[in-house]
């Protein structure tokens, strides 16, 4: 269940004089079950980019294949993609509406169709997913917390059993500890249910955490696609387009200036400690 873009291109306002490009000749290819971080600074591209993924935005050229389909081909189900391609927007909770915590989580099994019956049990099934306990099943949504407000957001999209999980900066606005558990659901989804999971962060740490590879865009065109040491090393690079690496690639670079014998490419506070241990241990 691959996602593939070729040559995909697209514009804002063509064929005026405000026409300007938001994508330019982006070729990808995300195998299914690959943990994949998009970064890029404020205006990349990497919303209008996600967007596309599960059609609802349609790329002025190029093609999109889900699956080996292209998804721009005439009369093709851009319904059921979207039960495949689960997108949760940033802020999600501002998508919440309905009475009750239960209630909005049916409503993406409700719309494919599914029996009232049916819908429960997926709803009851993406809420355990997602950590929430049973005692806020018939709550208001927005009595809830913003960290469960994301829980019930993301459970909503899980319902549907997509097979993609696009997320948009998912911890925005969060507190350390509220981000923390966020996106360790998200890792133990991904582990657990044989799923893509495609990640918005401008948390370096949390890409280098977390993702198999990084997707780097700069002014609507792939500047980087890699695995994370190999798109961090690039730090200097990245920091020209307004992004930087993790805090721990600058303590490194700066142990090995100062004559430690240190990998550099290390990328999380884990391997750091590990690494630094042995550098010790080594010059004892």
């Amino acid at each position: 269940m691959s996602i593939r873009l070729e040559r995909l291109n697209y514009r804002y306002s063509p064929g005026t004089a405000y026409e300007k490009y938001a994508l330019r000749n982006i070729s990808l290819e995300i195998p299914h079950g690959e943990f994949v971080g998009i970064i890029g600074h404020t205006g990349s591209g990497k919303s209008t980019l996600i967007q596309h993924l599960n059609g609802l935005l349609k790329a002025t050229d190029g093609k999109l294949y889900y699956n080996d389909e292209n998804i721009y081909e005439e009369g093709y189900d851009m319904r059921k993609l979207r039960s495949k391609v689960g997108l949760v927007f940033q802020y999600p909770e501002y998508q919440l509406f309905e009475a009750d915590v239960i209630s909005d989580v049916c409503f993406g099994p409700k719309n494919q169709g599914l029996s009232p019956e049916e819908c429960k049990a997926r709803a009851v099934e993406a809420l355990e997913l997602v950590g929430l306990k049973e005692k806020y099943y018939k709550s208001s949504p927005f009595e809830l917390s913003g960290g469960q407000k994301r829980r019930v957001a993301i459970a909503g999209v899980l319902a549907m059993r997509p097979q993609v999980l696009v997320l948009d900066e998912p911890t925005a606005g969060l507190d350390p500890k509220g981000r923390d558990d966020i996106l360790e659901q998200i890792a133990f989804l991904h582990k657990q249910g044989d799923m893509t999971v495609i990640l918005v962060s401008h948390s370096m740490e949390d890409i280098a955490r977390y993702a198999d590879r990084i997707i780097v865009m700069d002014d609507g065109e792939v500047m980087y696609n890699d695995e994370p040491k190999k798109v961090f090393a690039h730090y200097k690079e990245l920091e020209k387009v307004g992004l930087a690496a993790p805090q721990v690639t600058y303590i490194m670079h700066d142990l090995k200036e100062k004559g430690f014998d240190v990998d550099t490419e290390i990328t999380t506070v884990e391997e750091a400690a590990d690494e630094i241990m042995r550098v010790l241990e080594k010059r004892k």
